[in-house]
């Protein structure tokens, strides 16, 4: 093969048009969604509204859950004091959440400073 059509079949190569695989963020996101946040909140999101419900309103201004997995749920709070606080009333809580969402099988409160 001469140098000019080698030339040539290199630049073909090269202007082929190779297949579109950009996916749109938007189907990203909805997908990951539907596979991986949905199905978490349906499981923890009963938890999260008892939590909301049995927990002072002066005390929940200054905490936060954050996770819960292997039975065990962990909540931030932003001082000591109130952490302190959520510690004195942890068996009352865990307690109420026990009834309430029985299928989560908490075993635990875990509180932790921000």
């Amino acid at each position: 093969m001469s140098e000019g059509a080698q030339i040539y079949n290199a630049i073909r190569q090269r202007n082929k048009r190779k297949p579109d695989r950009t996916v749109r963020i938007g189907e990203v996101a909805q997908k990951f969604m539907g596979e991986h946040v949905s199905p978490r909140q349906d499981k923890y999101g009963a938890v999260v509204e008892i939590w909301k419900r049995i927990l002072p309103q002066e005390l929940s201004r200054h905490c936060e859950i954050i996770d819960l997995k292997g039975g065990q749920l962990t909540v931030k709070a932003d001082s000591p004091s109130y952490k302190y606080e959520l510690h004195l009333c942890s068996s009352e809580l865990l307690k109420e959440l026990q009834v309430h969402c029985p299928k989560i099988r908490l075993t635990r409160i875990k509180f932790i400073l921000t």
